[in-house]
């Protein structure tokens, strides 16, 4: 049977009224081609700020800018048709004040086509989805830990592990909910505290290295098709190791340079026609 799903153009509804429904299948995208063959089977597209870790080499988010954001958004709409797609709003360009971010989300939906923003935190940044969300922005919240945060949450680790983290992470998701986020990303937090969370708020979550009973899960592509050889996350099932299939596909593309096999006639333009042997030429009898 398969996977794919029926084509139509998911709305911020469509995700919203998915809470306790069919689990919303998500995953991340930064360019066209990759959207076209993630469109077909996926809910939303998220263009992460992880892009900067995943196509520019950077150790965090927080290089991240407002035009790369723009780019990769513009590239993943033009790929997407049915999935909804949604773009992260970089580090800084939303902290400062709600006037701030509605002015940087507008740009986003208006260069971008996408359906909806994403920012990172919780109470303190509900007046901010609150106005944005009031002036027709859709926004997707973000709990737990927060990547562009990740300084001050003590670097990459699991939250909610003491009664004060998981206390502060419930308050956090509540008031994201009730500030008006359509729905709300549930990060590395543990597996009890995500299903809690999932409880009760009114809207979808969707977890990363949370819990399966999530209303959605999402993952880095590029982790779930295994293009990165060094380091898999707990949290991260592989579905395909390509990594080592693209080191043999270069390595022999490499070689046949090398010796000249490549590239041969049948890839040239140009090249003319075998024309029949002369007779006396080389390789033809002159016996009559």
């Amino acid at each position: 049977m398969s996977a794919q799903k029926p084509v139509k153009a998911a709305t911020i509804q469509q995700i919203r009224a998915s809470k306790n429904q069919t689990p919303i299948v998500a995953l991340t995208a930064y360019s066209t081609p990759i959207a076209r063959l993630l469109d077909p089977y996926v809910d939303l597209l998220l263009v992460g700020d992880s892009l900067g870790m995943v196509i520019y080499g950077m150790e965090t988010t927080l290089g991240v800018t407002l035009e790369m954001m723009c780019a990769h958004g513009k590239a993943v709409k033009r790929g997407a048709s049915s999935a909804c797609v949604v773009v992260d709003m970089p580090f800084g360009s939303y902290q400062e004040a709600p006037e701030q971010a509605y002015r940087n989300a507008a740009k986003i939906l208006a260069e971008t086509g996408c359906a909806a923003v994403k920012l990172e935190g919780g109470r303190e940044m509900a007046p901010t989805i609150a106005f944005l969300a009031q002036r027709g922005v859709p926004v997707m919240g973000h709990v737990g830990l927060l990547p562009q945060s990740f300084n001050s949450q003590g670097g990459f680790r699991t939250q909610g592990r003491t009664s004060e983290e998981a206390k502060r992470i419930k308050s956090d998701a509540r008031a994201v909910a009730e500030a008006g986020a359509f729905s709300i990303v549930v990060e590395g937090v543990v597996e009890l505290l995500a299903a809690e969370i999932t409880e009760t708020v009114a809207v979808p979550t969707i977890g990363i290295g949370a819990s399966s009973r999530c209303d959605g899960q999402i993952l880095v592509t590029e982790d779930l098709l295994g293009l990165f050889s060094e380091f898999t996350p707990k949290f991260v099932k592989r579905y395909a190791d390509l990594a080592p299939d693209v080191s043999s596909a270069v390595a022999a593309y490499a070689q046949d340079v090398r010796s000249r096999r490549f590239p041969g006639a049948e890839h040239c333009f140009g090249t003319p026609r075998e024309q029949p042997l002369k007779k006396g030429s080389a390789g033809e009898s002159d016996v009559a």
